[in-house]
Order: C-alpha cells, then sequence, then structure tokens
C-alpha cells in the first residue's frame, strides 16, 4: 500500500514534469491549467494500470502447485470504464499440495481453497474443504474441523475446481 502510494505520486509528480517541459518549449504559451492535469492523468492512469496488472502480477507469483480455478470481474460504480472493460477482481485457487484422499473412502478428498482479493490492501484467505467426487458436493469445514453443511454447494461436471481436485 504505502509503495502504491509512493509510485503514484511519483508518475503524477512526472507527468507534470513533462508538461513543464511542454510550457517550456512553448516559451510559457501552453496554459498553465495543463500542469495539474498532467499530474491528475498521470497518477489516475498509474492507478487504472496496476487495478489491470494485478491479477497477472498475483497469478505469476504463485508457486506451481497453485492452481487458479475461478476468478471474478465486477464493474464498479465509481470506476464506470470497469463497465466497459472489466477486470479480475478476485481469484481462488487449489493448492495441489494439500489434496488428499480420505482414507475410508476414495471419493472424499479434502483440500485447501485459497481466495485472493484485490481491496484497498489485498486479502487473502484460506478454507478447508472437501469434495465428494462421486456427487461433486463440496462443503466448507468450519473452524473446529466439522463439515458446514448448510454451506452444501453442488459443482457442474466442467467445473475448473472440480476438474483439478477429483479427475487430475
Amino acid at each position: 500500500m504505502f509503495w502504491t502510494f509512493v509510485a503514484t505520486v511519483v508518475c503524477g509528480l512526472g507527468a507534470a514534469g513533462i508538461a513543464l517541459g511542454i510550457r517550456a518549449a512553448t516559451r510559457n504559451t501552453a496554459p498553465k491549467w495543463i500542469i495539474p492535469v498532467f499530474a491528475g492523468a498521470g497518477m489516475l492512469g498509474y492507478l487504472i494500470y496496476t487495478e489491470y496488472t494485478w491479477y497477472d502480477h498475483k497469478q505469476s507469483r504463485l508457486p506451481e502447485e497453485a492452481v487458479v480455478v475461478n476468478t471474478e470481474t465486477d464493474g464498479i460504480f465509481w470506476r464506470p470504464w470497469t463497465f466497459v472493460f472489466p477486470y479480475v477482481t478476485a481469484f481462488s485457487t487449489v493448492d495441489t499440495k494439500s489434496i488428499s484422499r480420505d482414507t475410508n473412502s476414495d471419493d472424499i478428498v479434502r483440500f485447501t481453497l485459497y481466495r485472493f482479493e484485490q481491496k484497498l490492501a489485498d486479502a487473502v484467505s484460506h478454507r478447508i474443504h472437501i469434495i465428494n467426487c462421486a456427487t461433486r458436493e463440496l462443503v466448507p469445514l468450519g473452524s473446529d474441523g466439522s463439515p458446514r453443511i448448510d454451506n452444501l454447494k453442488v459443482l457442474e461436471p466442467g467445473d475448473a475446481l472440480y476438474q483439478t481436485v477429483c479427475v487430475e
């Protein structure tokens, strides 16, 4: 967060410097208002750039055993360009090293699902889930290790999470 702020300020100062150069090249005939306009455009441009490259940057830092199984894109009201050009605001990954089969039944698989969200500060959460590969029923485990049946979800056969955990 701090380095994003520093980079944003530096981009604003750099763009304002370009505007000062334009004014100097035109012997101050260019209007003075281009300096703050360039500074604001530079800062806004950098922030938009970081929003759109966040997913690729995070994905490049994941270990090899992390498989992306879901991405979410949202249009945000105060960022109207996101309705035309949506970007990834959250994604989920499965740690393939955490996949383990139940000793009583080969159809029951336990794994860890990580969720990354782009917010004011990046958020990462993880939760252990179990899936019945025969019926495609996905159930998260509570903090005490018991299945949370009230959050049961049936996955589609082509779902990336199901394919990653059960088929491979």
